[in-house]
């Protein structure tokens, strides 16, 4: 793991925020192009990137700070400043809310916006994941796999001599093969919505998938999570949900011209 790069002078570079700074350009770059595609001006997609940024960077710590609600207590500045502790949901919905107000304001169609953030939010998710595991953070249950590994400095830290799965690194590799099915579906799937709801049906599979492998409470000592069902529950809503409105999109009647 190397969650800083060496310093130069005062400045130290985190491999998180790196990442996660990577995630937010490549995604931009995508929606870019999509927005290209689908006949919508690509000038705009910078702000939207920014507003689904900020929202869900302040989502995703919102959402972790309500589970973990005791390490707040006990720490708010470590709590709320740290560069971990960043939840999925929390971000899509932070990030889906603000960009609602940047798509009102700019009075963008709000399906085809939404499907041009398809592949953007899966690219984006693998940079983030890729960060957690340079981070040690959003670990998997201990194993004895060959690539099972170590997290001595993670957040938190793994116990000495024992290896976890790198499930960032298996939602990172998941992450991308949504990309590849959504990239590939879009010249068969043409009605508005259709692909948001394509890449939220993956999305909430593989996170719920993940879960089944990721570190539950009592299983490492000194090594706490909070919020693992209640994750679980909502990756199976979201997949669920998403899947009834990808059918109801297909199958509702084609506006009239």
């Amino acid at each position: 793991m190397y969650p800083e790069f060496p310093s130069i002078g005062p400045f130290t570079v985190h491999t998180f925020g790196l990442m996660m700074a990577l995630g937010f350009v490549a995604a931009g770059v995508v929606a870019f192009f999509e927005f290209k595609r689908k006949g919508l001006d690509p000038e705009k997609i910078y702000w939207l990137v920014i507003a689904a940024a900020i929202g869900g960077l302040l989502g995703s710590k919102i959402n972790y700070l309500l589970l973990n609600l005791s390490a707040l207590k006990a720490d708010p500045v470590s709590a709320i400043f740290s560069g971990g502790g960043l939840v999925w949901y929390g971000g899509l919905i932070g990030g889906v809310a603000v960009a609602l107000l940047a798509i009102k304001l700019y009075h963008l169609p709000w399906g085809k916006v939404f499907d041009a953030g398809a592949p953007a939010m899966a690219i984006g998710y693998a940079f983030g994941r890729i960060g957690c595991f340079l981070n040690g953070d959003d670990y998997g249950r201990p194993s004895t796999l060959p690539w099972a590994v170590k997290f001595p400095k993670g957040s938190p830290p793994t116990p000495p001599g024992v290896s976890v799965q790198p499930t960032e690194l298996y939602e990172a590799f998941s992450s991308l093969v949504i990309l590849g099915i959504v990239l590939w579906l879009r010249r068969y799937l043409k009605r508005d919505w259709a692909m948001i709801c394509v890449y939220l049906v993956l999305a909430g599979v593989e996170r719920f998938l993940v879960e089944f492998v990721r570190f539950h409470n009592g299983e490492m000592p000194g090594v706490t999570r909070q919020g693992q069902w209640q994750q679980q529950y909502l990756a199976l809503a979201t997949a669920v949900a998403a899947a009834a409105a990808l059918v109801w999109v297909q199958k509702r009647p084609a506006k009239s011209s």
